[in-house]
């Protein structure tokens, strides 16, 4: 079996290795039973999410992510979600990264990830977890610090959203793939969709606005229903 369900990479926003930052989004592609896969990489601060998704077809293969410490060369995570190999939620795992500001490597993994953005120039780069939502035009909060989380997380150019629990592992859904914000509009072109690959390629189109230290949302959702939504900065 390839080396492509390696720990997820975990990531450190204020500190970098031999000056350089890892916050952004990286990109490697590996072959695995015939199929050209992508794996790409998005980094915040504090949080990441790895996924593995057909180069050619956007089909999903797997995702992993969690937390992260720094030392050094050593990155050290606690995994929150990995649909691979479930039970690896709550494990702590580290590994040594070798990178430099185009390339990343991991020690004794066969793959090479090079750089798809530095962060920007995105407006939302960052972790950010859903903490209301409207129904029946009436707001409702959501308890960011319960096990079953909804995220996003966001590079300058990158995005993803994942479902899980971490008390259970369980794993809900994910997609992802390139964004774009510009005088109040927030795009979405959908790369990968765990749920429904007749998804990818659409391209889907938001307002947003950023206010009292979350992100507002809204907009008509892949199925076509209008949602309303409010994003709450993921603090490390």
């Amino acid at each position: 079996m390839k080396k492509y369900l390696f720990p997820s990479l975990l990531l450190i926003f204020s500190l970098s290795i031999q000056g350089q930052s890892l916050i952004g989004a990286w990109e490697a592609t590996t072959s695995h039973e015939g199929n050209l896969l992508r794996n790409v990489v998005i980094f915040a601060d504090g949080y990441q999410a790895a996924t593995f998704y057909d180069a050619e077809t956007g089909a999903f293969v797997s995702t992993n992510g969690g937390t992260w410490s720094l030392d050094g060369n050593t990155m050290t995570e606690t995994i929150e979600f990995d649909t691979k190999k479930p039970e690896r939620v709550g494990t702590t795992t580290s590994f040594e990264v070798i990178f430099d500001s185009d390339e990343l490597r991991i020690k004794d993994v066969d793959m090479v990830w090079k750089r798809i953005d530095d962060g920007t120039p995105g407006d939302l780069a960052g972790a950010w977890l859903i903490s209301g939502r409207k129904q029946n035009d009436e707001m409702r909060q959501m308890d960011t610090n319960r096990p079953r989380k909804t995220m996003k997380i966001l590079s300058g150019t990158r995005f993803q959203w994942i479902a899980y629990n971490t008390e259970t592992a369980e794993f809900m859904g994910t997609g992802g793939g390139t964004y774009t914000t510009a005088e109040g509009k927030y795009t979405e072109n959908i790369e990968f969709f765990s749920r429904d690959n007749s998804r990818v390629g659409a391209s889907l189109q938001f307002d947003y606005e950023l206010k009292d230290g979350g992100w507002h949302h809204s907009g008509l959702s892949s199925k076509g229903q209008p949602i309303y939504e409010i994003w709450s900065t993921r603090m490390p």
